[in-house]
């Protein structure tokens, strides 16, 4: 690795739109207790989809259907994954519904694993936990307005920043103007202030503490670079500052680069959300390592801008690294 020029973020593009977020998971907030939900006919295949989603939650446990089970069990999970006809859950679980927002994700799925199909709390846990059974070949069947339309609502946006919604009725008003185009990127307010919002704006806290020692990866990359390439950096940079992939809260780039399908890939295989930062948010941060892209087409170098933008601190952990002059990553935090 080398501390050489921007190379590695330099191409023609020069697109300054507004940032916006993404992410490999498609809830605001993380499911972490699961329940399998199955009649005792069934129970095969509940301990096939346990065996597949164990590694990516806190617990799945699977519990035998009877007619006060999801009464009996109401609160204790994130979310009930019910192995049976959807009719069956829509009944037993409609007359335990509150809020959207308390209220535990429900995801249903047929015996041969066709489908996924969200049926409550599908930005909190349920989209999710869908998306994670495509795995076993189940198509999820996510009926949100947001992923439809294939846009990335205020939800999602909160989970690839690590955060969560303070006021959730905002949701309807600000995901309306994601279907629109007309949100706009989310905005950072650093404290202490005192900031009055109206009903139709998201207010999006970060999760855990300043000081837990979470760090940001802000990176660049030439335009095709590969998943694995962006893996090697990422680890080397990890490695070179004694953290590992438990540390990291989530990648930060450049809008230029919110397409690159190598980036994209590789946070997902690391289950990290992505942040797309606006050309003037960088300008705002800009990192001490001199960038060609900067001299070129005038944007600053992504990496280290993004990495002190996007981190909590806006703080540059490690200064900017180029891999196999195809990947620059720096860390921030």
């Amino acid at each position: 690795m080398s501390t050489d020029t921007d190379d590695a973020e330099t191409d023609a593009s020069t697109d300054d739109s507004g940032g916006h977020c993404s992410t490999p998971d498609s809830d605001g907030e993380v499911a972490e207790d699961v329940a399998v939900v199955a009649f005792e006919r069934k129970m095969d295949t509940a301990e096939e989809i346990v065996d597949d989603l164990v590694d990516r939650y806190e617990s799945v446990e699977i519990l035998e259907y009877r007619g006060d089970v999801f009464a009996e069990h109401w609160g204790e999970y994130d979310c009930f994954v019910g192995l049976m006809a959807s009719g069956i859950a829509m009944r037993k679980t409609a007359p335990l519904l509150d809020d959207k927002w308390d209220d535990p994700a429900i995801v249903v799925v047929d015996e041969e694993l066709t489908w996924a199909i969200p049926i409550t709390g599908g930005h909190h846990g349920a989209n999710q936990v869908a998306d994670d059974l495509a795995s076993m070949g189940a198509v999820p069947a996510m009926t949100t307005a947001s992923e439809a339309a294939d846009e990335q609502g205020v939800e999602k946006q909160a989970k690839a920043l690590d955060a969560h919604v303070v006021n959730g009725d905002s949701t309807v008003a600000t995901n309306l103007a994601v279907l629109d185009d007309e949100l706009g990127p989310v905005e950072r307010l650093d404290g202490p202030r005192a900031v009055v919002v109206g009903d139709d704006v998201t207010v999006l806290k970060r999760n855990g503490d300043s000081d837990d020692g979470g760090v940001v990866l802000g990176t660049g990359s030439v335009s095709g670079a590969r998943s694995e390439q962006f893996l090697a950096a990422w680890e080397e940079a990890l490695d070179e500052v004694g953290k590992d992939w438990d540390d990291v809260e989530f990648v930060a780039t450049g809008t230029r680069k919110e397409d690159e399908e190598g980036l994209l890939e590789a946070a997902a295989e690391k289950d990290l959300g992505v942040v797309a930062l606006a050309k003037e948010d960088l300008e705002e941060f800009e990192g001490p390592t001199p960038s060609r892209s900067k001299e070129l087409i005038g944007w600053p170098g992504i990496a280290e801008a993004a990495a002190i933008a996007a981190g909590r601190e806006h703080d540059l952990l490690l200064e900017k690294r180029s891999h196999d002059d195809a990947v620059t990553v720096a860390i921030g935090r």
